[in-house]
């Protein structure tokens, strides 16, 4: 992801703020909004509980918790319409991921607000996303972002909750990309604890990389997930779940972004919750 730290115990210091579920979310300019706090457990299952409402089996839970094994992804269909975001063109260096999700105008990829937009200068201009990029080969193209859409939160004051963004592509050859490669359906609404497969581009690779495991939930308004080496470039990255074989694709009900623009981590990555407000951002895109 773009912004994760990688000092010792930066990281160590995240993931200990993390499971107590009572954390805040840093954003460019230093400030840093309050992520709300994971519920206290009950009074009929507590026992020797501390300030953040964990006990000593709520600790054990989170201390065996599963990690996902990542892996190279396979070219397949699903994994097709996830791609690295440039800058101009495909030649330099990628440094986001985005993927394709329906729409009636058959042309929108979601990825993270913070890749496409900085609340104190706007837009990011001169973004490509080209979708199953590996080693220089860009073998569905390259789509230019034509228009971005994030919510005001994000724009006012860089709010971890809407870490979003919509984006338009332009049509190449007369075809939209949905078009020419199917696209994700989105998800609002779909709870906290979900199977999701990962697929994202990290900076340092020319392929991509992608993981499977179920989501847990940081706070009300975000999604965690333990995959490990998801390093600078894979914000953006969908959650992808309900795998329909008749199509190859799946719904999307996440990207990494929100809580810590994605995690300080590379082996936790966070999202923001896709709920009432993200559908209200997806109707903007595409009314």
């Amino acid at each position: 992801m773009t912004t994760r730290g990688t000092g010792a115990a930066a990281a160590a210091l995240a993931l200990v703020l993390a499971a107590a579920g009572c954390t805040t979310a840093a954003r460019p300019g230093g400030s840093s909004p309050t992520v709300t706090s994971a519920p206290p457990t009950t009074a009929a299952t507590s026992t020797a509980v501390n300030s953040h409402g964990w006990n000593r089996q709520r600790f054990k839970g989170a201390s065996g918790r599963h990690t996902g094994v990542t892996r190279t992804a396979k070219p397949t269909v699903l994994n097709g319409l996830v791609g690295a975001v440039f800058t101009r063109n495909a030649t330099g260096d990628h440094f986001c991921t985005a993927s394709v999700v329906d729409s009636a105008g058959l042309n929108l990829v979601v990825t993270a607000a913070h890749c496409v937009w900085d609340p104190k200068l706007g837009r990011r201009g001169d973004l490509v996303f080209v979708p199953g990029y590996r080693d220089g080969d860009t073998p569905s193209g390259v789509w230019p972002l034509l228009a971005v859409t994030v919510d005001d939160a994000w724009n006012d004051h860089a709010d971890p909750d809407m870490d979003v963004a919509f984006a338009v592509v332009q049509a190449q050859n007369g075809q939209q990309v949905q078009q020419v490669l199917g696209a994700n359906r989105l998800g609002v609404n779909r709870g906290y604890r979900l199977p999701v497969k990962i697929t994202g581009y990290p900076s340092s690779s020319g392929v991509p990389i992608t993981c499977s495991n179920t989501t847990l939930q940081q706070s009300p308004t975000q999604l965690r997930i333990d995959c490990p080496d998801y390093t600078g470039g894979t914000s953006g990255s969908p959650w992808v779940t309900d795998f329909d074989p008749s199509t190859r694709t799946g719904t999307v009900v996440g990207v990494i972004g929100g809580y810590q623009e994605g995690g300080n981590s590379p082996d936790t990555s966070y999202s923001s919750y896709f709920g009432d407000r993200v559908q209200a951002l997806y109707d903007r895109a595409t009314g």
